[in-house]
């Protein structure tokens, strides 16, 4: 687990298919399905971190192979290169240790499982500050509200509005200065992808009202919007919830 609090920024130094590995006769892996990459760790203090960690890369959890005093290797399958981008090339990244039961949880509760891309769609100057508009995928919707959390290439952030026009769903994001200088956010445009991650919470809960409902074991009013009801101004409970 993680925080989405980046503790550096390190750097993917090159890419090798599995099939170029000399143990690949004992490998599972093949060209198709995924690549060992080859970390640097840039800033990040790696003096407690042992081979089989986990390490958040731009958000997505992999395990350390063979760290050294200035980096690491991690295999990446092809379920996460389909879901990610960013991992499959050499250039910076940001990077974040696992979390441990008696730090602080700065940010909120990062799995490091990627649940796919957001579009940048504008970014704005607001005084000291920056707007980030994104566009998610309609199918991550409903797990996005106002307020909410949502983690961007493995960065903790806030949503300050979510609007759902013509069957596209946008979100705004605004980040402080210190968070612009910190991360790899300042080198992003228009038409760049990042690592989405929703809240896992959110996920879960939308989960359990599927399958309560799917069961007829809970049916919301007539007419109700399930992402509007779900919402935190507006969850209650009421004649609505039917046992």
């Amino acid at each position: 687990m993680f925080t989405g609090i980046v503790q550096a920024l390190g750097r993917i130094e090159g890419v090798v298919p599995q099939s170029q590995l000399a143990s690949y006769e004992t490998n599972l892996y093949s060209d198709a399905q995924g690549l060992r990459v080859h970390l640097s760790w840039g800033t990040l203090d790696s003096s407690d971190i042992a081979e089989g960690d986990s390490l958040a890369v731009n958000g997505a959890c992999m395990t350390v192979i063979s760290p050294t005093e200035r980096g690491c290797f991690f295999d990446i399958s092809r379920e996460s290169l389909n879901r990610t981008v960013g991992l499959d090339r050499p250039g910076p990244v940001h990077l974040e240790k696992a979390l441990r039961a008696s730090d602080r949880l700065g940010g909120h509760i990062v799995s490091g499982h990627i649940d796919g891309t957001a579009r940048i769609t504008a970014l704005h100057s607001r005084d000291e500050s920056n707007e980030l508009l994104l566009e998610i995928p309609s199918a991550l919707s409903m797990f996005i509200t106002e307020k909410g959390s949502v983690a961007l290439h493995g960065v903790s952030l806030t949503v300050n509005a979510v609007q759902d026009v013509n069957g596209k769903t946008e979100i705004s994001i605004n980040l402080i200065p210190h968070t612009w200088k910190k991360t790899l956010f300042s080198e992003l445009k228009p038409g760049d992808l990042v690592n989405l991650e929703v809240d896992p919470i959110a996920r879960q809960v939308a989960r359990v009202l599927e399958s309560m409902m799917s069961s007829g074991r809970w049916q919301p009013r007539s007419g109700t919007d399930l992402v509007a009801y779900a919402s935190p101004m507006r969850m209650r409970l009421g004649p609505e919830v039917q046992s």
